[in-house]
């Protein structure tokens, strides 16, 4: 049976390049070294994933690598920071080669294309547990937040809502079909706005990665900023796949509720709508404008001349059990 320190050596001794000059020592001392770089605030964040809850029992290497990385590094791309370095800690209940050759080499190839290097982390034996923190850097002051939107802030979110939760219907019902690769594809491999976050940065008045839903999310920043909101859910950006497959009304549903897009929601004054379209006159990632921030807490819907109060309800791990998610 591989040890410890061998499956260390074998899968993860060198994932990712240190392309700052930050890191001075990573994988196999007790500690990682770095160097912050002058005038940066270090932002950090960790999620944890569990076999059963997140994805589904025997899911792929590579499948849980992208799941993972892509869904920690949202986070980063929220504050709007340049990703740097991450650390793991990976319980599993035994050492497969094919499924962590699978799982090392997808985690490298994004390591390498998001610019970010394994330093360090833990293993150990259980049942299938990973948790990934992930180290960016932002200019000291900079970083986005969740508490300054003002009223008359325009609310923004890039790509396509819904997708992730489609996708996970699609597995729960083992359903087929043309949309299903698609939809499986967003729930699997979620993709962090980074670049779109540093073009949006200097308009941005508050930001949030889209994980527990639209409404949850959203309701984080209203929170924080001590403000509502009124969207317009005829406005709300939804793929031709998941339309395709469930129809409006369950995609509009999913694209308010669904959850684990990892999508950026931000606000941004009315004024700087034109230089924020210009700044992603050549991006490749969609941002849609589905509201605006309100004075009156709480947020509501507004369409066809109705108004309709809503409560933002989100995906809440302690409130619900049975199928993975």
């Amino acid at each position: 049976m591989t040890g410890e320190f061998e499956l260390i050596r074998d899968y993860f001794a060198d994932i990712g390049g240190d392309l700052s000059g930050s890191v001075q020592l990573s994988v196999g001392d007790d500690c990682a070294v770095i160097t912050p770089p002058a005038h940066q605030d270090l932002v950090v964040s960790i999620d944890t994933m569990v076999e059963g809850v997140h994805f589904p029992s025997g899911t792929s290497g590579d499948r849980v690598a992208s799941r993972l990385l892509g869904a920690a590094l949202s986070d980063l791309a929220a504050m709007a920071a340049s990703p740097a370095f991450f650390t793991l800690a990976l319980t599993l209940p035994d050492t497969d080669p094919v499924w962590l050759k699978a799982f090392s080499t997808r985690l490298a190839e994004l390591a390498r294309q998001y610019g970010v290097q394994l330093v360090g982390g833990d293993t150990t034996r259980g049942p299938l547990t990973l948790s990934v923190q992930v180290h960016g850097w932002t200019p000291a002051g900079k970083a986005l937040l969740r508490s300054g939107a003002s009223p008359g802030d325009r609310i923004f979110v890039t790509g396509t809502l819904g997708d992730s939760r489609g996708g996970l219907e699609t597995l729960l019902n083992n359903i087929h079909g043309e949309q299903v690769p698609y939809l499986q594809h967003r729930f699997f491999c979620p993709e962090p706005r980074l670049d779109t976050a540093l073009l949006i940065a200097p308009f941005a008045t508050a930001a949030i990665d889209i994980s527990d839903g639209l409404l949850a999310d959203l309701n984080h920043i209203l929170e924080a900023s001590q403000v509502g909101a009124m969207l317009n859910p005829g406005e709300l950006p939804i793929s031709h796949e998941l339309r395709h497959w469930v129809g409006e009304a369950q995609s509009r549903q999913w694209a308010l509720s669904g959850g684990e897009d990892f999508e950026l929601c931000f606000t941004a004054p009315a004024l700087v709508e034109p230089k924020l379209a210009w700044a992603l006159r050549d991006h490749n990632v969609a941002v849609t404008c589905i509201g605006q921030i309100s004075e009156t807490r709480g947020i509501v819907l507004a369409e066809d001349g109705q108004i309709l109060p809503v409560t933002p309800q989100g995906y809440n791990h302690f409130s619900e059990t049975g199928n993975f998610r």
